[in-house]
Protein backbone atom coordinates (compact mmCIF):
# COMPACT_ATOMS: atom_id res chain seq x y z
CA UNK A 1 0.00 0.00 0.00
CA UNK A 2 1.18 3.53 -0.84
CA UNK A 3 2.12 5.41 2.30
CA UNK A 4 -0.05 8.30 3.39
CA UNK A 5 -3.22 6.31 2.78
CA UNK A 6 -5.24 3.95 4.94
CA UNK A 7 -5.93 1.62 2.02
CA UNK A 8 -9.69 1.25 2.58
CA UNK A 9 -12.80 2.62 0.85
CA UNK A 10 -16.18 2.35 2.60
CA UNK A 11 -19.21 1.70 0.38
CA UNK A 12 -22.63 2.53 1.81
CA UNK A 13 -25.86 1.38 0.14
CA UNK A 14 -28.64 3.42 1.71
CA UNK A 15 -31.33 1.43 -0.12
CA UNK A 16 -30.52 -1.69 1.87
CA UNK A 17 -28.36 -0.38 4.70
CA UNK A 18 -25.48 -2.58 3.56
CA UNK A 19 -21.91 -1.49 4.30
CA UNK A 20 -18.81 -3.01 2.73
CA UNK A 21 -15.12 -2.21 2.66
CA UNK A 22 -12.83 -2.52 -0.34
CA UNK A 23 -9.04 -2.34 -0.36
CA UNK A 24 -7.94 -1.04 -3.77
CA UNK A 25 -4.52 -1.96 -5.18
CA UNK A 26 -1.62 0.45 -4.92
CA UNK A 27 -1.99 1.22 -8.63
CA UNK A 28 -5.39 2.80 -7.93
CA UNK A 29 -3.90 5.22 -5.42
CA UNK A 30 -0.96 6.08 -7.64
CA UNK A 31 -3.22 6.79 -10.61
CA UNK A 32 -6.04 8.76 -8.99
CA UNK A 33 -4.18 10.18 -5.94
CA UNK A 34 -7.24 11.19 -3.88
CA UNK A 35 -9.63 14.10 -3.40
CA UNK A 36 -11.04 15.24 -6.74
CA UNK A 37 -9.28 12.36 -8.47
CA UNK A 38 -11.24 9.84 -6.40
CA UNK A 39 -14.45 11.80 -6.93
CA UNK A 40 -13.98 11.82 -10.71
CA UNK A 41 -13.14 8.10 -10.76
CA UNK A 42 -16.15 6.96 -8.74
CA UNK A 43 -18.61 9.23 -10.55
CA UNK A 44 -17.47 8.00 -13.96
CA UNK A 45 -17.41 4.39 -12.83
CA UNK A 46 -20.66 4.18 -10.87
CA UNK A 47 -23.14 6.86 -11.97
CA UNK A 48 -25.11 5.86 -15.10
CA UNK A 49 -25.41 8.28 -18.01
CA UNK A 50 -28.54 10.38 -17.60
CA UNK A 51 -28.91 9.67 -13.87
CA UNK A 52 -30.98 12.18 -11.90
CA UNK A 53 -28.58 14.11 -9.62
CA UNK A 54 -31.24 13.92 -6.89
CA UNK A 55 -32.04 10.26 -7.55
CA UNK A 56 -30.73 7.11 -5.85
CA UNK A 57 -28.37 6.28 -8.73
CA UNK A 58 -26.20 9.29 -7.99
CA UNK A 59 -23.24 8.85 -5.66
CA UNK A 60 -22.19 11.06 -2.77
CA UNK A 61 -18.45 10.79 -2.27
CA UNK A 62 -16.26 11.97 0.58
CA UNK A 63 -12.61 11.70 -0.43
CA UNK A 64 -9.25 12.44 1.14
CA UNK A 65 -5.85 12.83 -0.46
CA UNK A 66 -2.45 11.51 0.63
CA UNK A 67 -1.71 14.70 2.62
CA UNK A 68 -5.02 14.78 4.48
CA UNK A 69 -4.50 14.11 8.16
CA UNK A 70 -0.71 14.35 7.93
CA UNK A 71 0.44 16.99 10.45
CA UNK A 72 1.62 19.96 8.39
CA UNK A 73 0.18 23.22 7.13
CA UNK A 74 -2.53 22.83 4.49
CA UNK A 75 -3.34 19.18 5.18
CA UNK A 76 -6.87 19.73 6.45
CA UNK A 77 -8.51 19.78 3.02
CA UNK A 78 -10.88 17.12 1.73
CA UNK A 79 -13.41 16.71 -1.10
CA UNK A 80 -17.14 16.07 -1.30
CA UNK A 81 -18.46 15.15 -4.74
CA UNK A 82 -21.51 14.04 -6.70
CA UNK A 83 -23.22 14.59 -10.02
CA UNK A 84 -24.24 18.20 -9.50
CA UNK A 85 -27.94 19.06 -9.17
CA UNK A 86 -26.99 22.65 -9.95
CA UNK A 87 -25.32 22.01 -13.31
CA UNK A 88 -26.00 18.37 -14.16
CA UNK A 89 -22.26 17.87 -14.57
CA UNK A 90 -19.26 16.96 -12.46
CA UNK A 91 -19.70 18.26 -8.95
CA UNK A 92 -16.92 18.71 -6.44
CA UNK A 93 -16.61 20.86 -3.33
CA UNK A 94 -13.60 21.34 -1.10
CA UNK A 95 -13.64 22.03 2.62
CA UNK A 96 -11.05 22.64 5.28
CA UNK A 97 -11.35 21.99 8.97
CA UNK A 98 -10.91 18.66 10.71
CA UNK A 99 -13.45 16.26 9.22
CA UNK A 100 -11.20 14.87 6.46
CA UNK A 101 -8.32 14.23 8.84
CA UNK A 102 -10.66 12.58 11.35
CA UNK A 103 -12.13 10.34 8.64
CA UNK A 104 -8.67 9.12 7.67
CA UNK A 105 -7.73 8.55 11.30
CA UNK A 106 -10.99 6.61 11.65
CA UNK A 107 -9.77 4.18 8.99
CA UNK A 108 -11.01 5.25 5.54
CA UNK A 109 -9.63 7.15 2.56
CA UNK A 110 -13.06 7.68 1.00
CA UNK A 111 -16.79 7.03 1.35
CA UNK A 112 -18.93 6.08 -1.66
CA UNK A 113 -22.61 6.47 -0.78
CA UNK A 114 -25.44 5.29 -3.03
CA UNK A 115 -29.21 4.85 -2.87
CA UNK A 116 -31.74 6.57 -0.65
CA UNK A 117 -32.56 5.59 2.92
CA UNK A 118 -36.27 4.83 3.60
CA UNK A 119 -36.14 7.31 6.49
CA UNK A 120 -33.51 9.80 7.73
CA UNK A 121 -30.22 8.31 8.95
CA UNK A 122 -26.73 9.38 9.83
CA UNK A 123 -23.50 7.44 9.34
CA UNK A 124 -21.24 6.86 12.35
CA UNK A 125 -17.62 5.88 11.66
CA UNK A 126 -15.07 5.13 14.37
CA UNK A 127 -11.68 3.38 14.12
CA UNK A 128 -12.50 1.11 11.21
CA UNK A 129 -16.11 0.44 12.23
CA UNK A 130 -19.22 1.97 10.64
CA UNK A 131 -22.95 1.88 11.22
CA UNK A 132 -26.10 3.65 10.10
CA UNK A 133 -28.18 5.19 12.88
CA UNK A 134 -31.71 6.66 12.84
CA UNK A 135 -31.88 10.42 12.33
CA UNK A 136 -35.61 11.15 12.40
CA UNK A 137 -35.01 13.24 15.51
CA UNK A 138 -32.40 15.28 13.67
CA UNK A 139 -34.35 15.96 10.49
CA UNK A 140 -35.36 19.60 10.28
CA UNK A 141 -32.68 20.81 12.69
CA UNK A 142 -30.10 23.47 11.78
CA UNK A 143 -26.46 22.45 11.82
CA UNK A 144 -25.66 23.67 15.35
CA UNK A 145 -28.46 21.65 16.93
CA UNK A 146 -27.66 18.66 14.72
CA UNK A 147 -24.02 18.62 15.78
CA UNK A 148 -24.85 19.08 19.45
CA UNK A 149 -27.38 16.24 19.37
CA UNK A 150 -24.96 13.82 17.69
CA UNK A 151 -22.11 14.59 20.07
CA UNK A 152 -24.42 14.14 23.04
CA UNK A 153 -25.86 10.91 21.65
CA UNK A 154 -22.44 9.39 20.99
CA UNK A 155 -20.83 10.78 24.13
CA UNK A 156 -17.68 12.28 22.65
CA UNK A 157 -17.00 15.99 22.16
CA UNK A 158 -14.09 15.24 19.80
CA UNK A 159 -16.32 13.77 17.08
CA UNK A 160 -16.26 15.59 13.75
CA UNK A 161 -19.50 15.93 11.79
CA UNK A 162 -20.28 16.63 8.12
CA UNK A 163 -23.96 17.49 7.86
CA UNK A 164 -26.76 19.31 6.10
CA UNK A 165 -29.32 21.75 7.42
CA UNK A 166 -32.87 22.40 6.24
CA UNK A 167 -31.61 23.70 2.87
CA UNK A 168 -30.09 20.33 1.99
CA UNK A 169 -33.15 18.49 3.30
CA UNK A 170 -35.38 20.62 1.07
CA UNK A 171 -33.12 19.86 -1.93
CA UNK A 172 -32.03 23.43 -2.54
CA UNK A 173 -29.75 22.90 -5.53
CA UNK A 174 -26.88 24.97 -4.15
CA UNK A 175 -27.02 23.58 -0.59
CA UNK A 176 -23.73 22.99 1.21
CA UNK A 177 -22.35 20.16 3.29
CA UNK A 178 -21.10 21.75 6.49
CA UNK A 179 -18.04 20.29 8.20
CA UNK A 180 -18.70 21.03 11.85
CA UNK A 181 -19.92 24.65 11.93
CA UNK A 182 -17.22 26.76 10.30
CA UNK A 183 -16.16 24.84 7.19
CA UNK A 184 -18.31 24.53 4.10
CA UNK A 185 -18.17 22.17 1.13
CA UNK A 186 -20.07 24.90 -0.64
CA UNK A 187 -19.95 24.33 -4.37
CA UNK A 188 -22.10 22.40 -6.87
CA UNK A 189 -25.01 21.54 -4.56
CA UNK A 190 -23.59 18.48 -2.81
CA UNK A 191 -25.78 19.26 0.20
CA UNK A 192 -28.89 18.71 -1.92
CA UNK A 193 -27.57 15.30 -2.99
CA UNK A 194 -27.02 14.41 0.66
CA UNK A 195 -30.59 15.47 1.43
CA UNK A 196 -31.97 13.46 -1.49
CA UNK A 197 -30.46 10.36 0.11
CA UNK A 198 -32.09 11.04 3.50
CA UNK A 199 -28.58 11.24 4.93
CA UNK A 200 -28.50 13.92 7.61
CA UNK A 201 -24.87 13.61 8.67
CA UNK A 202 -21.63 11.67 8.71
CA UNK A 203 -20.01 11.59 12.15
CA UNK A 204 -16.48 10.32 12.56
CA UNK A 205 -13.90 9.77 15.29
CA UNK A 206 -10.53 8.12 14.91
CA UNK A 207 -7.24 7.57 16.67
CA UNK A 208 -5.49 5.47 14.02
CA UNK A 209 -2.10 6.63 12.77
CA UNK A 210 -1.25 7.34 9.13
CA UNK A 211 1.80 5.37 8.01
CA UNK A 212 4.35 7.55 6.22
CA UNK A 213 7.15 6.54 3.87
CA UNK A 214 9.54 9.13 5.31
CA UNK A 215 8.40 10.36 8.75
CA UNK A 216 11.55 12.40 9.29
CA UNK A 217 11.15 14.06 5.91
CA UNK A 218 7.55 14.94 6.71
CA UNK A 219 8.64 16.39 10.04
CA UNK A 220 11.24 18.55 8.29
CA UNK A 221 8.71 19.64 5.66
CA UNK A 222 6.23 20.58 8.38
CA UNK A 223 8.87 22.74 10.07
CA UNK A 224 9.79 24.38 6.75
CA UNK A 225 6.13 25.13 5.95
CA UNK A 226 5.52 26.48 9.44
CA UNK A 227 8.49 28.83 9.13
CA UNK A 228 7.53 29.79 5.58
CA UNK A 229 3.98 30.59 6.67
CA UNK A 230 5.24 32.78 9.49
CA UNK A 231 7.44 34.73 7.08
CA UNK A 232 5.19 34.97 4.04
CA UNK A 233 1.57 34.45 5.08
CA UNK A 234 1.18 37.15 7.71
CA UNK A 235 -1.52 38.97 5.74
CA UNK A 236 -3.61 35.79 5.58
CA UNK A 237 -3.16 35.33 9.32
CA UNK A 238 -4.11 38.94 10.01
CA UNK A 239 -7.00 39.37 7.58
CA UNK A 240 -7.96 35.89 6.31
CA UNK A 241 -9.22 35.34 2.78
CA UNK A 242 -10.97 38.77 2.85
CA UNK A 243 -7.41 40.10 2.58
CA UNK A 244 -8.02 39.99 -1.19
CA UNK A 245 -10.95 42.43 -1.27
CA UNK A 246 -9.05 45.72 -1.59
CA UNK A 247 -6.48 44.41 -4.06
CA UNK A 248 -9.06 42.81 -6.31
CA UNK A 249 -11.20 45.93 -6.17
CA UNK A 250 -8.21 48.07 -7.20
CA UNK A 251 -7.60 45.68 -10.11
CA UNK A 252 -11.28 45.82 -11.18
CA UNK A 253 -11.65 42.12 -10.39
CA UNK A 254 -14.11 42.28 -7.48
CA UNK A 255 -17.42 40.75 -8.67
CA UNK A 256 -20.00 43.51 -8.26
CA UNK A 257 -23.73 43.55 -9.05
CA UNK A 258 -23.71 40.03 -10.50
CA UNK A 259 -20.42 40.59 -12.34
CA UNK A 260 -21.70 43.63 -14.21
CA UNK A 261 -18.81 45.59 -12.72
CA UNK A 262 -15.39 44.87 -11.27
CA UNK A 263 -15.27 47.56 -8.61
CA UNK A 264 -17.47 48.25 -5.58
CA UNK A 265 -17.60 51.70 -4.02
CA UNK A 266 -17.92 50.24 -0.52
CA UNK A 267 -15.09 47.72 -0.81
CA UNK A 268 -13.01 49.25 1.98
CA UNK A 269 -15.91 48.76 4.40
CA UNK A 270 -16.14 44.99 3.75
CA UNK A 271 -12.43 44.22 3.54
CA UNK A 272 -10.36 42.04 5.82
CA UNK A 273 -8.78 45.15 7.28
CA UNK A 274 -12.20 46.59 8.16
CA UNK A 275 -13.28 43.30 9.66
CA UNK A 276 -10.21 43.16 11.89
CA UNK A 277 -10.86 46.70 13.14
CA UNK A 278 -14.54 46.14 13.92
CA UNK A 279 -16.01 42.67 14.52
CA UNK A 280 -13.08 40.22 14.54
CA UNK A 281 -12.52 38.31 17.80
CA UNK A 282 -9.70 36.03 16.70
CA UNK A 283 -8.30 33.91 13.90
CA UNK A 284 -8.90 30.18 13.77
CA UNK A 285 -7.34 27.33 11.83
CA UNK A 286 -7.78 23.92 10.27
CA UNK A 287 -6.09 20.63 11.13
CA UNK A 288 -2.35 21.15 11.78
CA UNK A 289 -2.31 24.50 9.96
CA UNK A 290 -0.28 27.38 11.36
CA UNK A 291 -1.77 30.13 9.18
CA UNK A 292 -5.08 30.49 11.07
CA UNK A 293 -6.79 32.34 8.21
CA UNK A 294 -10.28 31.47 9.48
CA UNK A 295 -12.21 34.44 10.85
CA UNK A 296 -14.19 34.35 14.10
CA UNK A 297 -16.46 37.39 14.43
CA UNK A 298 -19.17 38.61 16.75
CA UNK A 299 -21.92 41.16 16.13
CA UNK A 300 -24.08 42.13 19.11
CA UNK A 301 -26.57 44.33 17.28
CA UNK A 302 -29.86 42.48 17.62
CA UNK A 303 -31.00 42.74 14.00
CA UNK A 304 -27.55 41.74 12.69
CA UNK A 305 -26.51 39.36 15.46
CA UNK A 306 -23.70 36.93 14.57
CA UNK A 307 -22.69 34.15 16.95
CA UNK A 308 -18.90 33.51 16.90
CA UNK A 309 -19.54 29.76 17.08
CA UNK A 310 -20.14 29.92 13.32
CA UNK A 311 -16.81 31.62 12.56
CA UNK A 312 -16.99 34.50 10.10
CA UNK A 313 -17.28 35.41 6.41
CA UNK A 314 -14.71 34.33 3.84
CA UNK A 315 -13.78 36.26 0.71
CA UNK A 316 -16.14 34.05 -1.30
CA UNK A 317 -19.11 35.19 0.80
CA UNK A 318 -18.12 38.84 0.65
CA UNK A 319 -17.47 38.74 -3.09
CA UNK A 320 -20.75 36.95 -3.82
CA UNK A 321 -22.86 39.39 -1.81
Amino acid sequence: MSKGYVGKILYVDLNTGALRVEEPPESFYRRYLGGQGFVAYFLNKEVPRGADPLGPENRLIFANGPYTGVPFTGSGRSSVGAKSPLSGGFGNAEAGGFFGAELKHAGFDALVISGCAPSPVYLWIHNGEAELRPADHLWGLPTLETRQAILQELGDDHIRVAMIGPGGEQLVRYACVMHDLKHSAGRTGVGAVMGSKNLKAVATRGTLKVELADPEGVKNLAAFMRDHAAQNMQAMSDYGTPNGVNGLNASSLLPTRNFQQGQFEGAALISGEAMKETILIKGDGCFACSVHCKRVVEVDTEELKVDPIYGGPEYETIGAF
